[in-house]
């Protein structure tokens, strides 16, 4: 019994110490939050503990004293000094003259943010680590690498030199025999890489220039002179193809003999060695490239139309086999016709073939049926916006489009233009309609677009109309049946684009017929089991269109007043569709359209009374 009442009694110590430990927790912690707090207190718009730019300390600086330090011990940008050298010469420039500044302000900010700008607990990781370890920031520099290159530029074009072969050269176009000359090219980029190096250290030091020097070669004139004379005797004429008919450049013998260059060509032994006078091909290469995108011929599909009683492919616009210059072939040609003593020299091209040719039938590209036609109907249109349609419309008609390939309106429409046969009609532009060219495409636009949308292909891209089209909702009979708002497209070259995806594994051929007053948009291909259901909110949210504008127009009579824009209820409109392959759900998507309302404009004439909403009524 003793001992249980000694254990009894030492119960309460026991307790009393465990009640202890909790407390003294509690105070050490009330006092880490308190120091914690403290420090950000004391720190709140200074540089914590530990911070260095370059060894540099800032612990406990604001930002405009942090800059203020480094701007004084960060000289480099003006004091710093960089020797280019090269043989007996020297260019001495700054760092400031190559492009790069040292941003004090923005270092002392980068030093500022160390522990502030990344999670909390990466922040008090960072300050932890600062404050122990210390951490070592490098200086914020701004470099801007071209202005390094012109200078190194400048110096190129006064080191450079091309090589002169030992006793023969050409001085426009004579023949002559000179002392020979080490070609030199300076290397910029090889500089460069050495001065960045420097820059980056933040040091001052001498460079030596990169210059690649080429030894000439000792040469036989007696037989190269009279051939370099015999080449430069005529101008070189370069022709695209055979035939008078054929595009021709002429290459003056002052031209040409700037491109020549004097080669050693080794025949077996070293001492059968002969010298010949050849183009210089980085040179010519040069000059040729610049022609070739005059000469280019990209290749082209065919465009067909599909017979509905045949089932068969017609041709209505042949493949365009493409071509391009081969310059590297070009020049060994020319080459050897100079060494002929030929003047008139026709150039080299590979030839470029196009995916699909005129003899290839539906079979071969997996189109042997329609797959979707869709009608949009433009009552009322005036003969503007129908002469836009009809020219929009057949840049499509016969078009192929690839398996796998995504569609670009744009691209295949091309400049809307005057010069391309487009009028001045009524378009949406930025808040108001106005008269611009190519009024009426947005037609074609939403016509393509319900093509794609209802034969299930991906809709990459589409742009809504700002405000209701009453166009885009009409039907076959005349009627408008708002259950079609929101299934139009916009296309505005080249900023805005309709595209969407033919991503079966069949060839898409597209045909496009204007009749009266509609326009048919047909995709002919295989079909390959998929079929659409959509469904509408309509119209919702709707918002009346806001009272009418009249304003004075001073090229109207008097009395005479024009309406130029016309009201639109605002209203927005979502449509899902889903896409069925073979009874499963293929893939499904949601269009969103909000429409502006808008506010019908009229104009009238200088003097005109009884104007409606003005103090006169």
């Amino acid at each position: 019994m003793e001992r249980e009442n000694e254990q009894y009694l030492k119960k309460p110590e026991i307790i009393k110490l465990l009640m202890a430990v909790p407390l003294s927790l509690i105070i050490l912690s009330v006092v880490a939050i308190a120091l914690f707090v403290g420090y950000e207190v004391v720190y709140a718009s200074r540089v914590y503990p530990g911070v260095y730019m370059q060894t540099i300390d800032l612990s406990g600086m604001t930002l405009e004293e942090s800059a203020q330090l480094l701007t004084g011990v960060l000289p480099y940008t003006h004091e710093g000094k960089i020797q280019i050298t090269y043989q007996d010469q020297g260019w001495e420039v700054e760092p400031t003259d190559l492009g790069f500044l040292v941003d004090p302000t923005t270092s002392a900010q980068r030093a500022l943010d160390v522990g502030r700008s990344g999670w909390f607990l990466n922040n008090i990781l960072d300050k932890g680590r600062a404050w122990f370890e210390g951490v070592q920031l490098s200086p914020v520099a701004i470099y801007d690498e071209r202005m390094a290159q012109a200078f190194l530029q400048e110096i190129a074009d006064e080191i450079n030199q091309p090589v002169i072969e030992a006793t023969l050269a050409l001085e426009n176009t004579e023949v002559m025999v000179k002392s020979g000359q080490v070609g030199r090219q300076v290397d910029v980029m090889g500089t460069l890489a050495a001065i960045e190096s420097l820059l980056m250290q933040m040091q001052s030091g001498v460079v030596p220039l990169v210059v690649t020097e080429t030894e000439p070669l000792i040469l036989d004139v007696s037989a190269q002179a009279e051939l370099a004379r015999q080449i430069l005797r005529e101008p070189l004429v370069l022709k695209d193809g055979e035939g008078d008919e054929a595009e021709s450049w002429t290459i003056p013998p002052e031209d040409l003999a700037a491109m020549l260059i004097i080669e050693r060509v080794v025949d077996g032994e070293a001492e059968n060695s002969s010298y010949q006078i050849v183009l210089n091909e980085d040179l010519f290469s040069v000059y040729l490239n610049s022609l070739a995108p005059a000469v280019q011929v990209h290749p082209a599909n065919p465009r067909f139309v599909f017979n509905d009683d045949t089932g068969e492919l017609e041709v209505i616009e042949p493949a365009v086999i493409g071509r391009s210059l081969n310059v590297q072939s070009s020049i060994m040609h020319i080459n050897e016709q100079l060494q002929a003593g030929k003047h008139e020299i026709a150039l080299q091209f590979d030839t470029l073939k196009p995916e699909v040719t005129d003899d290839m039938i539906g079979e071969e590209l997996g189109i042997t049926e329609l797959f979707q036609s869709w009608t949009t109907y433009f009552y009322g249109s005036d003969a503007a916006r129908k002469q836009n349609i009809e020219i929009s419309s057949s840049q499509f008609h016969g078009l192929l489009v690839a398996p796998g390939e995504t569609f670009s309106m744009a691209e295949a429409l091309g400049d809307v233009s005057l010069e391309n046969g487009y009028a001045e009609a009524l378009i949406i532009y930025g808040d108001q309609t106005i008269q611009g060219v190519g009024g009426g495409v947005c037609q074609v636009s939403t016509t393509l677009f319900r093509t794609a949308f209802f034969a299930g292909f991906p809709i990459v891209e589409r742009h809504a109309h700002a405000y209701r089209v009453g166009y885009y909702e009409y039907e076959y009979n005349g009627n408008k049946n708002s259950k079609w708002a929101g299934l139009d497209a916009t296309v505005y070259v080249p900023i805005v684009d309709l595209k969407f995806t033919n991503d079966t594994d069949n060839w898409l051929l597209m045909e496009t017929y204007v009749v009266g007053e509609s326009l048919t948009w047909k995709f002919y291909s295989t079909k390959d089991g998929r079929t659409v259901d959509w469904d509408t909110t309509g119209l919702t949210n709707k918002v009346p269109a806001p009272d009418p504008i009249y304003r004075e127009n001073p090229d109207l009579k008097k009395d005479e007043i024009k309406q130029v824009d016309y009201a639109a209820e605002g209203a927005d409109v979502t449509i899902k569709r889903t896409v069925y392959k073979d009874g499963k759900v293929y893939f499904s998507d949601v269009f969103r359209t909000h429409y502006q309302p808008w506010q019908a404009i009229f104009e009238y004439g200088p003097g005109t009374e009884d104007i409606p909403g003005s103090d006169s009524e």
